[in-house]
């Protein structure tokens, strides 16, 4: 087996053994925020979600000044590979949020499981190239389309130099037919604060508790407000202690705490650090 994949399942199993653990210990816990699939570069209403989505994570009740993470499709004909779609990354980029790699092919969310060796290796290569004209540095993490990955994607991640960040908490809102609202947001985040466990590391006093949505989802745009207040809600009624800031809003801190919580390749000087506790089993091709 490879010992990426190895790393991997046996960071799972010690997850498994130890649930309950953050709440025990009562380390606070910071939302590391993060959104798939964008840039959305149109809307039948009167802005693009993503763009909603920017303007709340700037100005809302809860913490303004929120920054996050947005895995981005690069070049997929109808998000980055846009004028309009290029023009949202550099936006993000300009407001202080981490650009990460989410495909880089001309096709939209294509799956890396599914694409050969030569063209998964050049597609994140262009992904890392176009990231980088942007933030004038290259991206250091990518989270595979469908969440999909087998033992060929992780050494590909590896050898591109990119750690792989999966979830702990998902709004469940990135698989859509026709219906992009939910009705059980409080919870199904509930549900899965409640299961948060295992061995969560802890980086300048706080445990980074990564959370996912689409910033895709007209819903979740409009409704992100709502997120954002639910999450630190239920995080209480649960009994998770929060930081006193429940969200990340430098750049800085917010990549050095999803470098701690991605699966890294072992020739890093970091080593095989540790990965989210709702890792899925990786897929066979």
């Amino acid at each position: 087996m490879n010992r990426f994949l190895s790393a991997a399942l046996c960071f799972l199993l010690a997850g498994c053994a130890a649930k309950g653990e953050v709440g025990a210990t009562q380390t606070p816990i910071r939302f590391l925020l993060t959104f798939d699939d964008g840039p959305a570069t149109w809307s039948l209403l009167d802005k693009p979600s993503t763009v909603r989505v920017l303007e709340t994570l700037a100005d809302n009740p809860v913490q303004p000044g929120i920054k996050a993470i947005f895995f981005v499709q690069t070049r997929a004909w109808n998000s980055g590979g846009s004028e309009a779609g290029r023009e949202l990354l550099r936006r993000q980029h300009a407001e202080g949020h981490l650009l990460a790699v989410h495909t880089g092919t001309r096709g939209s969310h294509e799956s890396h499981v599914h694409l050969p060796r030569e063209a998964l290796e050049q597609s994140l290569a262009d992904a890392k190239g176009d990231i980088a004209a942007i933030a004038g540095a290259p991206p250091r993490l990518v989270r595979p389309p469908f969440w999909a990955y087998d033992e060929s994607t992780l050494a590909a991640y590896a050898r591109a130099g990119l750690g792989m960040l999966l979830t702990d908490l998902s709004a469940n809102d990135g698989v859509v037919w026709g219906i992009n609202f939910s009705l059980r947001k409080r919870s199904n985040l509930r549900a899965q604060l409640e299961r948060l466990g295992g061995r969560l590391p802890v980086l300048d006093g706080v445990t980074p508790v990564v959370a996912t949505l689409h910033d895709v989802n007209s819903h979740t745009a409009r409704n992100l407000a709502e997120y954002l207040r639910i999450l630190v809600e239920e995080a209480q009624a649960a009994g998770l202690q929060l930081a006193p800031k429940p969200f990340y809003d430098a750049r800085a801190d917010l990549e050095r705490a999803a470098l701690r919580r991605a699966l890294q390749a072992p020739r890093n000087e970091r080593g095989a650090s540790y990965n989210p506790p709702l890792l899925p089993q990786p897929a066979s091709r």
